[in-house]
């Protein structure tokens, strides 16, 4: 082996991390309209031919998981629960040997009524995201009026067992950011871990600004207005987010209540990230910001065999770079807004 080729097994880079986290995107589109992620008319939805049949999207996962040390299969989109195919191929990933551990990031509209199936056919938990308590400033955030199904699909997901449930929470300067604390209240008396993410620049506008996104730090200060914080003794290994300890509550099994901050753009963790990505029509990317995509729906429809998938997808993560570049003065955000990435 040189410094200009992956090794034969796993998916290593050259800077020494291994990645065993793959985030697999199933559509692009989404029932939401989310104000900091898409326009109101909507986006260009990639067409149907381009996109993975449910049989490549399973093909693809199992040369992972049974090729390349795959461990975590996370189904994103878009919104993954507007793909029919969801639960079979959920069903197919965890019939899978070694079996990966799975979980879903979603919106939560339509959640309530296919916890439970998913739950059956092996997902193992849930993300859901929520930026606001308040159902009237929900729906100026996401343009709909779904607040109530959100919070069903939350509640119908911890009685299906999809637990610890996670909510995600993005914070946007003078429209949800004095609700950190009411967040995390709002989490300690349902039994639900939170978490906030910073916002990123993936938005389809292209009209993130770094002076205005809430940094980690800004949102733990106001929690500690509120909440007694200990840092979480756990071992953070890749995961993306720092989790705190909130004295006085009690999580999900009894011991303490969790509270995590992901901060990609003020502390990037980009040193210990162990994920790969695959879209919805089929190209892997080794970053969430990369700039480069490796198109592996391609050679799968020309024939390619298990085999050679493996090395397309070890030579695409071989090139992943230090990190993602965002305090670099030259960089770019991706054409593809996070809807078309998936998270």
């Amino acid at each position: 082996m040189t410094l200009s080729e992956p090794p034969g097994a796993g998916l290593a880079d050259r800077h020494g991390r291994v990645a065993t986290d793959l985030r697999v995107s199933l559509t692009d589109r989404c029932n939401l309209r989310c104000t900091y992620c898409m326009p109101a008319e909507g986006l260009d939805w990639l067409p149907n031919p381009t996109l993975l049949t449910d049989d490549e999207v399973v093909r693809l996962i199992g040369v992972a998981v049974t090729q390349l040390g795959i461990t975590e299969v996370r189904f994103t989109g878009g919104e993954p629960l507007l793909r029919r195919g969801l639960a079979g191929i959920v069903r197919a990933v965890a019939a899978m040997q070694p079996r990966p551990s799975t979980m879903l990031t979603t919106n939560g509209v339509g959640l309530a009524r296919l916890a439970g199936t998913l739950a059956e056919a092996g997902l193992d938990r849930v993300n859901v995201s929520l930026d606001t308590v308040d159902p009237a400033r929900f729906q100026t955030l996401t343009r709909r009026d779904r607040h109530a199904d959100v919070l069903a699909g939350l509640a119908a997901s911890a009685e299906a067992g999809l637990v610890p449930v996670k909510m995600n929470a993005v914070l946007l300067r003078g429209v949800n950011d004095d609700e950190a604390v009411p967040l995390l209240r709002f989490a300690l008396e349902h039994g639900y871990e939170l978490r906030f993410i910073e916002q990123m620049p993936l938005d389809a506008g292209h009209t993130w600004r770094r002076e205005e996104m809430v940094t980690g730090e800004e949102i733990l200060g106001r929690l500690r207005e509120a909440f007694d914080l200990r840092p979480d003794p756990a071992l953070r290994g890749g995961a993306p987010a720092e989790t705190w300890l909130v004295d006085g509550y009690a999580g999900i099994g009894g011991g303490p209540a969790r509270v995590g901050v992901i901060a990609s753009v003020s502390q990037p963790f980009c040193g210990a990230c162990d994920r790969t990505r695959l879209t919805a029509d089929g190209s892997v990317r080794s970053c969430l910001f990369s700039q480069d995509e490796t198109d592996l729906r391609g050679a799968l429809r020309g024939g390619a065999t298990d085999g050679e998938l493996a090395d397309l997808w070890r030579k695409a993560m071989w090139a992943k770079p230090a990190g993602h570049g965002i305090d670099d003065p030259k960089f770019l955000q991706p054409a593809r807004p996070m809807s078309a990435i998936g998270g």
